[in-house]
């Protein structure tokens, strides 16, 4: 980066910006100031001692602009009245402020009352013109003005980013309807046609092989139903918090398909059901339904139990299996982590790890 650069760069920071600038206003009549005297120049001593008294509001001038204006604009009508010596660069700047960094209502009602009367008596005492009394309101209009464009520019942009956003979510929404809810229709029809294919006498209800293709074929058809929700969210022109189809009230159902695909899964509520957020809801079955899966994927055979106790403050989520804990030779899943992206989206804490008699737990506690 060049040097250029690197001062513009540095200028750009308000505090940098406004430091610089009392700087140069206050070095010209600290060096002229030793020698008016020795000239007997005794009112322009008093009017640089007047300018270097209104300079270092400045500094605040963005989080306090209306005293720091006040004041200045006092200075300068003071000076003219007393020693005909003027602050109006200082006034000019401070006023500007007032009306790029204070409230719309503030900066009109300083600027159109007691200021714009104190310049037109100033006007009347000095014998100049009344257009005086103008300085005030023009001057702060135009720090309006410029906030005004500022806003409009940065509002500009943000829609712009927003519309760039919703671009790329529907441009996520059609990958996944062209892949993977293609391949998940694809498997639900090849496990449904399996099914029906059994030789006669296993394709009964009471077959082991045709329940587990049943399980695996309700699994891949929820699968799908839940990607056309969340297909139908992605592709939203809102926030994405339209309802996805699934939460607690899913869970006996959750729970007993992970038991027809193995071992039978248990689920205990504990506490009085009540309403959850929707954000805590959602959650509340994604963590169920990732842990119950890992547990299918990394402990086959296992068997699991939920926990679900509501509280007033909060609920708390616990998957319990009794299989044996296996550290996995690629840390590359993203299950727990996606797990634990939700619990701290929804404010909550998420504990995981070998349980204390054996197997895997994950805890959830998730604030109401």
């Amino acid at each position: 980066m060049r040097s250029g650069q690197k001062i513009g760069l540095l200028l750009s920071r308000p505090r940098v910006l406004d430091v610089t600038l009392v700087v140069l206003l206050c070095l010209p009549p600290l060096i002229a100031l030793p020698f008016m005297p020795v000239y007997g120049d005794t009112r322009a001593a008093v009017g640089a001692g007047l300018f270097l008294l209104a300079v270092p509001p400045l500094l605040v001038r963005r989080r306090h602009p209306v005293p720091v204006a006040v004041a200045v604009a006092a200075l300068d009508v003071a000076g003219r009245l007393t020693v005909t010596t003027s602050v109006s660069l200082v006034a000019t700047i401070a006023l500007y402020g007032l009306g790029r960094h204070a409230a719309t209502r503030k900066a009109l009602l300083a600027t159109l009352g007691p200021m714009t009367l104190a310049y037109a008596a100033m006007s009347v005492a000095t014998g100049m013109s009344l257009l005086g009394a103008l300085f005030p309101p023009i001057v702060a209009g135009a720090g309006l003005l410029m906030r005004s464009r500022a806003e409009a520019h940065d509002l500009r942009e943000e829609m712009r980013t927003e519309e760039a956003v919703q671009a790329e979510r529907r441009r996520i929404a059609r990958e996944l309807h062209d892949v993977v809810a293609h391949h998940i229709t694809v498997v639900s029809a090849l496990v449904g046609g399996a099914r029906v294919s059994l030789p006669a006498g296993t394709s009964e209800t009471g077959s082991e092989a045709a329940e587990a293709l049943l399980a695996a074929e309700h699994s891949a058809r929820q699968a799908l139903t839940e990607m056309r929700h969340l297909l139908r969210v992605l592709r939203a022109d809102g926030t994405g918090g339209e309802a996805t189809g699934v939460g607690t009230v899913e869970l006996p159902a959750l729970v007993e398909q992970a038991g027809a695909a193995g071992p039978p899964a248990e689920l205990v509520v504990e506490g009085e059901p009540v309403p959850l957020p929707a954000a805590v809801d959602r959650a509340v079955y994604r963590i169920v339904q990732e842990a119950l899966t890992n547990t299918r994927k990394h402990a086959p055979g296992a068997r699991s139990s939920v926990r679900i106790t509501y509280g007033s403050q909060e609920v708390e989520v616990e998957v319990l299996d009794d299989g044996v804990v296996v550290v996995p030779a690629s840390p590359g899943g993203l299950g727990l982590v996606g797990m634990a992206e939700r619990v701290a989206l929804c404010g909550g804490s998420l504990d995981t790890g070998p349980g204390p008699g054996g197997g895997f737990r994950v805890h959830a506690r998730l604030p109401l």
